[in-house]
């Protein structure tokens, strides 16, 4: 048995009281993208669900105008 339990993510999107991630920040927004350009899950990030699907579509957007690229070299 653990004698520490992991102390759970706290969604940055929550704490910031955000209901609109935008897709032209894109500083914020690469750090939710990988090395390899993938987007990272939540169990990694500690975004909540809603805030996951709307970085999701931010994420998408920003690709599509070209503001983050879609593979990385």
């Amino acid at each position: 048995m653990r004698d520490h339990q992991r102390r759970r993510k706290v969604c940055s999107f929550c704490l910031d009281q955000r209901r609109v991630i935008d897709y032209k920040e894109v500083t914020r927004l690469r750090r939710y993208i990988s090395e390899r350009g993938t987007i990272l899950p939540s169990r990694m990030t500690g975004t909540c669900a809603r805030h996951q699907r709307l970085l999701a579509q931010a994420l998408k957007r920003a690709r599509h105008v070209a503001l983050l690229p879609f593979v990385v070299r």
